[in-house]
């Protein structure tokens, strides 16, 4: 009798531990997962063509000085604020140009500051779609795209669109543009295709 109890004890030990490895193994690609969503959006810290603008999120990093590493919306107006150096114009830089600005500012306060900026959320680089395309909506892009890979990126035309006349509104030199594309033209290789900016806004009727 002890050793019918003995056996079942011991199956039912290890139907334990089958059961908690299946778990574990389920939840790894979970957590790779998060940790890819994590990710989505950060902007490496070298970057030298992303510019920031406002709404971006940047994490400021100071080694060995916990007190001046931080998370900061860049604001409206285009700067950010942080401890000893107060305001700093971001927006209209690149992450390193900021690294270098806040390095130079720091020297003041002190000996060889070391500095990373990382765009955590590019929120500012936005462009519109409207009209007859599968994904209407803002589309966030992390540098200037083209009208191609735009329209790829967000499914591709409605059966309804005409692909001849997409307009694109945009601004050079501080002042309204208005551009009509002939996509089928693009697609053939007739005609260039049309670099896309940011704040750009693009209508497929």
């Amino acid at each position: 009798m002890k050793r019918r109890h003995a056996i079942l004890f011991l199956i039912m030990m290890i139907m334990t531990i089958f059961i908690a490895n299946a778990s574990a193994q389920e939840k790894k690609p979970d957590a790779a997962l998060n940790q890819s969503k994590a990710q989505e959006g950060q902007i490496a810290a070298n970057s030298d063509t992303y510019i920031i603008g406002p709404e971006d999120v940047l994490n400021i990093y100071v080694w060995q000085e916990q007190s001046l590493t931080k998370t900061v919306p860049v604001r409206i107006d285009g700067k950010i604020s942080i401890p000893l150096v107060d305001d700093v114009q971001a927006a209209g830089l690149t992450p390193l140009k900021l690294k270098d600005v806040i390095t130079e500012k720091l020297k003041d306060y002190m000996d060889d500051p070391t500095v990373t900026i990382t765009v955590m959320e590019a929120n500012s680089n936005k462009v519109y779609v409207d009209g007859e395309v599968k994904s209407p909506g803002v589309k966030l892009i992390r540098s200037p795209t083209t009208l191609m890979k735009l329209i790829i990126s967000i499914g591709g035309f409605t059966d309804w669109a005409n692909k001849r006349k997409i307009l694109i509104i945009t601004t050079e030199g501080g002042k309204e543009k208005r551009i009509t594309a002939n996509y089928n033209k693009i697609a053939d290789g007739v005609e260039p295709d049309i670099i896309i900016k940011p704040g750009d806004t693009i209508i497929v009727k």
